[in-house]
């Protein structure tokens, strides 16, 4: 399978099953309207018992001086900032997991969809594949947070000690200071996007494998990060839809940017465009893991055809094609004895 066919497929795969994007867009309102109603009640009620006017939360100064000394703040209202911070985990796990649940069942229609293509959308099927493969997709969602804590102290380990090296050379020489300073950032930079690109194609593919394969969180990471191995060009590949995925998001969040500069109007009319904006991302989202799931597919799942032989011979209604019922005919076996032979030995 080609790049070009990889995309292809991937993006008929999604047009196809446009109804995913529909799933995620209502996701995205509940958590707004969750978050007024587990975050903002709560909040309101707080501005309200520590005596701030809500007419004058425009101005940034009445905010700020609450928090001019926070040990007395948090002393004064103990009970008030534990319960909001209570609603805030609160609605962080409920946005998790719920974010969780639809991205399994996405996951789930995007690999049976690429395994079956003539299947069509339905809702049944979305909510028994989140159902089945949500717990899998939990603990390999934790183990991937894990790892990119790990990787991401270990790259702030190197970035402290690339600012101890150009601090020491600041004290010897500015000129060799400079050098040190713009050449170990490049460096670092190129580790950190590389690394990173890296951890993001061994994650999606990883997906992919535990779809597929069914495996273990870890298992399924290690098969994935030996796929890219073996096969360098599926890296190149989501590099380039991944590359491509960040322009279109990028563009989609321009383009409803600056209606957030337009009072009163610009709020009214920009919650629509965020909403457009967030479902365009979603759907290239859907579209590059169509491409993986269809590439993984392809190259590690799908069967191979039949290799040509004796058992690719196809049997007929004229009888069997064994080596057996091929032969040539043999001639009748004749009796050892000569007739006529017993009868001499009688007498």
């Amino acid at each position: 399978m080609t790049f070009g066919e990889a995309i292809k497929s991937g993006f008929h795969i999604i047009n196809k099953r446009l109804q995913l994007v529909g799933v995620q867009a209502v996701l995205m309102i509940i958590n707004c309207v969750s978050f007024f109603i587990i975050v903002g009640i709560p909040l309101g009620i707080a501005f309200v018992i520590f005596g701030l006017d809500l007419t004058g939360v425009s101005n940034a100064k009445d905010i700020l001086s609450m928090f001019s000394s926070p040990s007395d703040f948090i002393g004064r209202y103990l009970w008030l900032v534990l319960m909001v911070v209570v609603f805030a985990l609160l609605y962080f796990l409920m946005v998790t997991t719920l974010g969780l649940y639809v991205f399994s069942g996405s996951a789930g229609v995007v690999g049976r969809s690429v395994r079956e293509p003539l299947l069509p959308f339905s809702m049944k099927e979305f909510f028994g594949e989140a159902g089945q493969f949500f717990f899998p997709m939990m603990w390999y969602a934790f183990l991937v947070s894990l790892l990119f804590l790990v990787i991401a102290f270990v790259l702030g380990i190197f970035g402290g000690g690339a600012a101890a090296v150009v601090t020491a050379a600041k004290s010897q020489d500015s000129t060799l200071a400079l050098f040190l300073g713009i050449f170990l950032s490049l460096v670092l930079a190129l580790v950190v996007i590389g690394v990173l690109l890296m951890f993001l194609a061994v994650t999606v593919y990883g997906i992919a494998v535990l779809y597929y394969r069914r495996e273990g969180s870890w298992k399924a990471f290690r098969e994935a990060g030996a796929f890219l191995r073996k096969r360098p060009d599926a890296f190149w590949l989501y590099a380039i839809v991944f590359f491509g995925y960040v322009c279109g998001s990028f563009f989609a969040m321009v383009i409803s940017y600056p209606f957030h500069l337009i009072p009163i109007i610009g709020t009214i009319v920009s919650f629509p465009l965020q909403l457009l904006s967030y479902m365009v991302q979603g759907y290239l989202g859907l579209v590059v893991l169509a491409i993986v799931f269809g590439y993984y597919h392809e190259l590690e799942i799908k069967e191979k055809p039949p290799v040509a032989g004796l058992d690719a011979v196809p049997v007929t209604d004229a009888g069997s094609t064994t080596p057996e019922d091929t032969s040539a005919p043999q001639a009748p076996v004749q009796d050892e004895t000569p007739p006529g032979t017993a009868e001499t030995l009688e007498d």
